[in-house]
């Protein structure tokens, strides 16, 4: 059986911009794939060339064995698309809004209405399916906009950072929706800049900088690929966050991390186990207090600020009332 998603060398440019630069990328069936990678890396433009919205200058795409070039009608059947903003009609009811996208996907008046009957109940907007759009709260627009993309019966389910602007509560309920849609068979890509998003959704995470793919596996291969723990200590005042940031320098040939606001130290070294009971002695002969001194793996933000250079700037959150 084919894979899901199959890109060979794929370039995309925009006058002298350049999006994609000779992408590789294969995205297997039944697994959450989510695309990291700074603004400006090229996540979006190989999510709109999947979703035939944007024709690459070279390479070759296909979705589902099908060649998206030759045969874009075909693709379109077989996927749906959720962007990074709500496309709801807000003078509509939630159910009209998706009886009207059935009907524009061709199905008829009776099947329109069935399947967006299926879609509120899966999404758990039953009960404001027959209110105005416009009363729904941000989370709920969103989790409509989705709803909107699955009244075709996609396989495939392109989200384009579908929590971008969302309330921590309301990220949390669509990150639900998504594992629930997975669970049922729907396959997912995804684009995203909150790292702790790619962390709890996927099954594989493709990192793409300047229109390649610079990492690809499992957060937890991500993280082991690191190859290094992090020692992160907690001092007890600002001031023995000071000493000990003198203390720790250069300690086991790394510098120190000091985030002053959540006074915190973090040092990335080999051989954690022993450097940990080294940096123990080392705050303890400088009479500096601390209140937690812990080993762990590095983060997914840890791994990305060292595979790309800095992490994703992340957008702002907004409450949605």
């Amino acid at each position: 059986m084919s894979p899901l998603i199959e890109a060979v060398g794929l370039t995309k440019s925009f006058g002298d911009t350049v999006a994609l630069d000779g992408l590789d990328l294969v995205a297997e069936r039944g697994r959450v794939v989510a695309l990291l990678g700074p603004n400006g890396a090229g996540k979006t433009t190989f999510v709109r060339a999947v979703a035939t919205l944007v024709r690459p200058d070279g390479g070759s795409l296909r979705v589902d064995g099908i060649d998206v070039a030759r045969r874009p009608a075909d693709v379109r059947r077989q996927i749906g698309l959720a962007g990074q903003h709500a496309a709801v009609e807000p003078a509509l009811t939630g159910r009209e809004n998706l009886v009207l996208v059935g009907r524009l996907f061709g199905l008829s008046r009776r099947d329109a209405r069935a399947q967006a009957a299926a879609v509120l109940d899966s999404l758990g907007l039953n009960e404001a399916a027959d209110r105005g759009a416009k009363t729904y709260s941000g989370g709920m627009r969103r989790r409509l906009d989705l709803g909107a993309s699955l009244v075709g019966r996609p396989r495939l389910l392109l989200l384009d950072e579908p929590t971008t602007g969302l309330d921590p509560a309301s990220r949390i309920e669509l990150w639900d929706t998504i594992r629930r849609l997975v669970a049922d068979g729907t396959d997912v890509v995804l684009t995203t800049q909150y790292l702790e998003e790619a962390d709890q959704l996927a099954d594989r995470i493709v990192i793409i900088d300047r229109g390649r793919v610079v990492a690809d596996g499992t957060p937890d291969e991500l993280k082991q690929r690191a190859g290094r723990d992090v020692i992160e200590i907690h001092p007890h005042s600002a001031r023995d966050l000071a000493n000990a940031g003198a203390a720790l320098e250069s300690f086991a040939g790394s510098v120190p991390q000091v985030d002053a606001s959540n006074r915190r130290i973090t040092l990335t070294v080999d051989n954690g186990g022993q450097h940990l009971a080294d940096a123990i002695r080392l705050l303890d002969a400088g009479g500096i207090v601390i209140d937690d001194i812990a080993l762990r793996r590095p983060t997914l933000d840890e791994v990305f600020l060292g595979l790309v250079g800095s992490t994703p700037a992340q957008p702002a959150l907004v409450a949605n009332s």
